[in-house]
C-alpha cells in the first residue's frame, strides 16, 4: 500500500470555535468572579501595556469586521477619529438587538457581559475616549440590570474608574436604557436618542468619526464587535485570521430558530455553511424539508435549500444575493406559508418606520396593506407588479437602511415563490393551514376583516 494510503486520515477540525460563548455554561457565568476565572481581563492588561495606536493596529491587522451587520472593518472605523483636540471622545455600544430573528447580543450581554464591558475598556483606551456608553434596548430590563451590574463590579475592581489597574488612563461608563424603537439601531438616530431627542436618523456627513454624540468623534460599534476585542489583544491578530476566510476572518455567533431541531447560539468560524450548522442542530424539525431561510435577519433577501452550501462569509453571501447581516438563521420548512411570513415582518416595518421620509413611511405602510389583501385571497394580478413598483420607490430611496431591509424579503420572495403568490390570488384564499407550521398546539384566529384595497383603482 502507499504512503498516502496507509497513513491516518486527520480528524475533521471542531466545526464550533467557542470564544465568547465559552464561558456560557459556567457558574453564574456573568459574575466577574467567574470571568476572572476563565481569563477574563487579560486583553486589558495587555492592552495598557501598549501604546493605543498599537492597540488599532492589532484591531486592523486581525481583519475583525463589524458584527451589527454592515461588516465594515472595526479597526478601520477606529481609525476614522481625528487627530485628538484636547475635547472628548466618545464610545457608544449599539446594543440596541431588535431585528426579527436577531438573538446573539441579548444572550451574550446575560450570560457573559464582562466580555463586553472589557471590550468597552479596551477600545475606549485604544481610541482616546474617557466616557464609554452602552445603548440598551429598552423592552429587555433584565439585560438592563445585569449590564448595570457588571459595570458595577468592574469598577469595584478597578478595571474602570480612574487610573484603570494603574495604568494613569480613567474611564467611566454609563449603561443607557432606550425606549424601544428599532430605528434606533441605525447609529446616528440611536445617537439621537441617547442625547434625549426623538431617534431619527441624521443626515450624513458628517459622520459620528467626525461629529457624533454631543458633535464630537465618536465610534460607534455593535455589542459582538466589541465584545470579540479582549481575545484578539490578549491572542493576537494571527491567532484570530487562522479562523474563518481570508477576507472574513475570525468567528461569530449563528442564531438558529424557527424549525430546527435544536435552535440556539452556534458560535462557529466565518464561512461555514448552514448544512454544517443544521447538522448539529439536529436538522429541520420532524424530518421535514427546508423551504426558505434568512441568512441575515428579515431585512436580508430570502435563501432556500439551494443555498445550503453557500459559505456563510460576507463576500460568499453577498455574491449569492444576499447579505450576512447579524447572522440570524431563520429556519422555515415546508408548511410556511412565504406570503404570511414576508407579510409579518412588513408589518413591523411599517410600525416601526419613524416616518421621518416619504419612501419608508408610505410605501412599508402600502406594502402591508397589499399583503394583508393576497394573504386574505383578495389579490389581483396586479399586486405582485405593485408590490415591485413600491420597493422600487422605496430602494435606495430611503433616509436610511430601514427602507432598503423593509424591501428585501418582499422582492426576493416574489422571485422565488411567485406561483405561491399566485395561488393565493387564483384559489381565493391561503392554501396553508397556519397551524401546521406552529412550534406548539395553535388554533387559528377567525379571519380578519377585508383588507384595504390599497392601489385598487
Amino acid at each position: 500500500m502507499s504512503e498516502q494510503t496507509d497513513r491516518a486520515p486527520r480528524p475533521a477540525p471542531d466545526p464550533l470555535t467557542p470564544v465568547l460563548s465559552q464561558t456560557w455554561d459556567a457558574e453564574r457565568s456573568w459574575t466577574l468572579q467567574a470571568y476572572l476565572d476563565h481569563g477574563g481581563y487579560a486583553g486589558l492588561r495587555a492592552a495598557l501595556t501598549q501604546e493605543p495606536g498599537d492597540v488599532v493596529a492589532t484591531v486592523k491587522a486581525s481583519g475583525l469586521r463589524g458584527r451589527g451587520g454592515a461588516g465594515f472593518p472595526t479597526g478601520m472605523k477606529w481609525g476614522f477619529l481625528p487627530p485628538p483636540d484636547g475635547g472628548p471622545r466618545y464610545l457608544v455600544v449599539n446594543a440596541d438587538e431588535s431585528e426579527p430573528g436577531t438573538c446573539k447580543d441579548i444572550p451574550l450581554m446575560m450570560a457573559s457581559p464582562q466580555a463586553l464591558v472589557e471590550g468597552v475598556a479596551i477600545t475606549s483606551y485604544a481610541i482616546g475616549c474617557t466616557h464609554a456608553f452602552i445603548y440598551v434596548r429598552g423592552e429587555v430590563l433584565h439585560v438592563y440590570r445585569r449590564l448595570l451590574r457588571a459595570v458595577e463590579e468592574a469598577y469595584e475592581a478597578g478595571f474602570l474608574g480612574t487610573d484603570v489597574l494603574g495604568s494613569g488612563f480613567d474611564l467611566d461608563v454609563t449603561v443607557h436604557a432606550g425606549a424601544g424603537a428599532y430605528i434606533c439601531g441605525e447609529e446616528t438616530a440611536l445617537l439621537d436618542s441617547l442625547e434625549g431627542l426623538r431617534g431619527q436618523p441624521r443626515l450624513k456627513p458628517p459622520f459620528p468619526a467626525v461629529a457624533g454624540l454631543y458633535a464630537r468623534p465618536t465610534v460607534v460599534n455593535n455589542v459582538e464587535s466589541i465584545a470579540s476585542v479582549p481575545s484578539i489583544v490578549a491572542h493576537g491578530a494571527d491567532w484570530f485570521t487562522s479562523m474563518g476566510t481570508e477576507r472574513s476572518a475570525g468567528f461569530g455567533l449563528f442564531s438558529l430558530s424557527g424549525h430546527v431541531t435544536r435552535p440556539g447560539q452556534y458560535e462557529a468560524p466565518l464561512g461555514t455553511t448552514l448544512r454544517e450548522l443544521l447538522d448539529l442542530a439536529g436538522g429541520v424539525r420532524g424530518g421535514r424539508s427546508l423551504k426558505f431561510w434568512t441568512p441575515g435577519g428579515s431585512s436580508t433577501p430570502l435563501f432556500t435549500a439551494e443555498h445550503l452550501d453557500t459559505p456563510l462569509d460576507y463576500e460568499s453571501v453577498a455574491k449569492a444575493g444576499s447579505m450576512l447581516g447579524t447572522r440570524a438563521l431563520q429556519i422555515f420548512d415546508e408548511t410556511v406559508c412565504v406570503v404570511r411570513a414576508v407579510s409579518r415582518w412588513t408589518d413591523f416595518y411599517a410600525h416601526e418606520s419613524c416616518g421621518k421620509c416619504t419612501p419608508c413611511r408610505e410605501g412599508t405602510f402600502w406594502m402591508k396593506q397589499v399583503l394583508h389583501r393576497i394573504e386574505a385571497g383578495q389579490g389581483t394580478q396586479g399586486d405582485l407588479d405593485l408590490l415591485l413598483d413600491t420597493c422600487d420607490n422605496i430602494l435606495g430611496r430611503a433616509f436610511c437602511a430601514l427602507g432598503d431591509g423593509a424591501t428585501s424579503p418582499v422582492t426576493s420572495s416574489i422571485q422565488l415563490f411567485r406561483d405561491e403568490y399566485e395561488a393565493h390570488i387564483a384559489q381565493g384564499a391561503c392554501p396553508f393551514d397556519p397551524s401546521a407550521s406552529a412550534l406548539f398546539d395553535h388554533t387559528p384566529r377567525r379571519p380578519a376583516a377585508p383588507a384595504l384595497t390599497a392601489g385598487v383603482h
